[in-house]
């Protein structure tokens, strides 16, 4: 029940808005570095810092470039950092041995960030289409995208991951049951302490295009991914999904994309009080960045904005492009 309030003049609310000290001291939300894990985007090559067209200010790296983006993370106050890998068109294949193989992109990356700080927490992305020919999350069976022989490669591109340092494996495929299979896998492996951030609510959204471009996906994908990702228009059906990966095994969830789900992100931290993140995805980042960059809007302010309006709906952390560019700001 809600407190009757006194009534003006008695309550003037504006006094607690009157200056920057007092604001600060009745916020309900705040914002810092430690809420966000910065998603970045490893090729191959050697001191190469690649631009991506359709997200500015962010670059393909290679390797020792991505070492130094985790230093610069871990100097600003980021935890985690999570790979993304642009794989050479002749390596993508049918069968998409490439996912599991130990020295790809993604695995050579995290063991070159672990070494060089080890303090840095290793996101890995476990789907199948940055290595699939048809650009599809699974393999592609006479045009029908098959979920029980995708789990048993994903369980391998996991195991991998695991092998390689990984310290959170992001599932994003949303095949039927990877959370289960992930999970014994990596406990029958002796890997018990490697965590699953599962895409539990991803949906087949618009807003994902700038990444395609930037794993080049964009040409491989043949037809679209709405038979696996969900519906945008459903709700209900992404906490059947949540309660579905927590029972599996996930330690923390995630939806994506990130403001135009807002309601799905309040809904799964009240329902379910887990580790709930969001995904603030390229063409969310495309949109606010690109608009600052013509001046249409004040950059940093909307930056910041977005990233608040995550926390109040509920969420413990974002993924966003904007990471460092937030956290030195947030650090003064």
């Amino acid at each position: 029940m809600q407190p009757t309030l006194a009534p003006y003049p008695s309550l003037r609310l504006r006094r607690l808005r009157r200056t920057p000290a007092i604001r600060a001291l009745v916020a309900e939300t705040t914002l810092s570095p430690q809420d966000f894990i910065w998603p970045v985007f490893v090729r191959d090559g050697e001191g190469v810092s690649e631009p991506i067209a359709s997200m500015p200010g962010v670059n393909r790296l290679s390797v020792d470039k991505v070492v130094e983006a985790a230093k610069e993370a871990h100097a600003l106050g980021i935890p985690s950092i999570c790979l993304f890998p642009y794989t050479d068109p002749s390596k993508k294949t049918e069968d998409c041995a490439e996912a599991w193989n130990p020295d790809n992109l993604s695995n050579r990356a995290t063991r070159a960030i672990k070494d060089a700080v080890p303090d840095m927490a290793v996101m890995t992305d476990v789907a199948l289409d940055p290595y699939n020919i048809n650009g599809h999350d699974g393999f592609v069976e006479d045009g029908v995208i098959v979920n029980d022989r995708t789990v048993e490669a994903l369980a391998k591109q996991a195991l991998s991951q695991a092998r390689a340092g990984a310290d959170i494996i992001g599932p994003s495929d949303m095949m039927d049951g990877r959370i289960g299979a992930l999970r014994n896998t990596l406990e029958s492996e002796g890997f018990q302490d490697v965590l699953l951030l599962s895409y539990a609510a991803k949906y087949a959204s618009a807003f994902y295009g700038p990444f395609r471009d930037a794993v080049g996906a964009s040409g491989a994908l043949q037809g679209d991914k709405k038979t696996y990702q969900q519906d945008p228009g459903n709700s209900d059906e992404a906490m059947r999904l949540i309660a579905r990966d927590l029972s599996e095994g996930a330690d923390m969830v995630m939806v994506k994309p990130g403001m135009p789900y807002l309601d799905i992100c309040h809904r799964a931290k009240e329902m379910f009080g887990a580790p709930t993140f969001a995904y603030q995805v390229s063409g969310e980042y495309a949109m606010l960045a690109g608009a600052g960059e013509r001046g249409w809007v004040d950059g940093d302010k909307v930056m910041l904005e977005s990233l608040m309006s995550f926390k109040r709906a509920g969420c413990d952390g974002v993924l966003t492009y904007f990471a460092p560019a937030a956290a030195k700001i947030l650090n003064g």
